[in-house]
């Protein structure tokens, strides 16, 4: 399942396309679904018994399909639809990571009617700026001066009436991938993130080739470990199951601080899951069969 009407579209056509190549590479009857161009009704009317699904953003990864899926039946990938829900949703996650003990950059909820000024004095400049349910760093502005943060909240409100502003940790982005194996999380070899640009956005994910992806990601043994684990539990606080990914950020003083969840991650030429599935020995025929191998309901 691909494509879909979020604003992540174009990336959904792409991991999906990719997942679509593997999977009959490896002899599967995969064919390629938009829900966006037919009713969810033709997936019981073609005899679909399972469903990979490789929607970004909304409609796809928020809970929404997978309640569908749910009623229809059909099991799918991925996690279930309070996992989904709430991996999308970046201000419920702090919630519930906070009261879990999982270390978060502080953050402040945004209006048109807040004091911008004052947060930008409270969290420090520079801050973040993002909706609170999109993905691949769309809407996301990084504030550097001050009386920026105006600006960068009415640019992340057009895509979300929920807007977070977040407090800039300057050491280094990390992501960690999961994957089912036999019923228990594992966490692939963690990955280093830098951009040559100001930060990860959408152009430096997707588009350009000067970003660099570090794996090994340089740290210690030992701090991988406790970061994996850290981010398995993260994912567990959520419910999530079958696969996803972990990003945080390192302050220089080497504490962590978990920023989301994604749930549905994507599977394209510039993807992080694939690229640690591959420093772990697995292919990406293996990794979409995995994946796929783990769909059910419930």
């Amino acid at each position: 399942m691909l494509g879909g009407n979020s604003a992540e579209r174009e990336v959904s056509q792409k991991s999906g396309s990719a997942v679509l190549s593997a999977l009959r590479a490896a002899g599967v009857d995969a064919h390629a679904f938009d829900p966006s161009e037919k009713p969810l009704s033709a997936l019981v009317e073609g005899e679909f018994t399972r469903v990979f699904i490789a929607l970004h953003g909304r409609g796809g990864e928020d809970g929404s399909m997978q309640g569908a899926l749910e009623l229809m039946g059909i099991p799918y990938t991925g996690s279930g639809v309070l996992a989904s829900a709430l991996a999308m949703d970046k201000w419920r996650t702090k919630l519930i990571w906070a009261a879990a003990g999982i270390p978060i950059p502080d953050y402040e909820l945004l209006t048109a009617a807040s004091d911008f000024a004052a947060i930008e004095a409270r969290l420090g400049l520079p801050l973040f700026v993002k909706p609170a349910n999109e993905g691949s760093s769309i809407g996301i502005s990084k504030v550097k001066e001050p009386g920026g943060l105006a600006a960068a909240y009415a640019l992340a409100a057009q895509y979300d009436s929920l807007v977070i502003a977040e407090r800039f940790v300057d050491a280094g982005e990390y992501t960690v991938a999961l994957v089912d194996e036999g019923g228990k999380m594992r966490a692939l070899p963690m990955i280093r993130i830098v951009p040559s640009g100001d930060f990860y956005d959408y152009e430096a994910k997707y588009l350009r080739d000067d970003t660099q992806y570090l794996c090994p990601c340089g740290l210690p043994e030992a701090k991988e470990k406790e970061l994996a684990a850290l981010a398995v539990k993260a994912f567990a606080l959520l419910g999530g199951r079958g696969w996803g990914r972990v990003d945080l950020m390192l302050d220089r003083a080497g504490k962590p601080y978990f920023l989301e969840v994604n749930t549905t991650p994507g599977m394209t030429d510039h993807s992080l899951v694939p690229m640690s599935a591959r420093a772990a020995g697995m292919t990406f025929n293996d990794l979409a069969l995995r994946i796929l191998e783990g769909a059910k309901l419930g």
